[in-house]
């Protein structure tokens, strides 16, 4: 996926800010902080998971989809596509 290695940088500058909400909720829980906060903090967790994979969707939806020119592979990766936004959406 030559858009994944194109946005490589900045794709794993989201991947670091996660791991980074993904710890300090571990601390939350291991401090025994109120339900509010850890609660604040898998908000923060899940919306940076939801931004990373629309960010990597739609390099997917650009470089795979809108710009194949093979119609059965266009449907193909479309397909895919679909598939992962189900899955997503769960």
């Amino acid at each position: 996926m030559a858009h994944i290695q194109h946005d490589k940088k900045k794709l794993l500058t989201r991947v670091r800010r996660i791991a980074g909400q993904v710890a300090a909720l571990e601390q939350a829980l291991e401090a025994g902080d109120d339900c509010d906060a850890v609660l604040v903090q898998i908000a923060a967790a899940k919306g940076a998971m939801h931004g990373l994979m629309m960010e990597v969707m739609a390099g997917h939806l650009s470089e795979h989809v809108v710009a194949e020119e093979d119609p059965a592979k266009r449907a193909g990766e479309a397909a895919l596509l679909l598939e992962l936004i189900k899955r997503h959406a769960r």
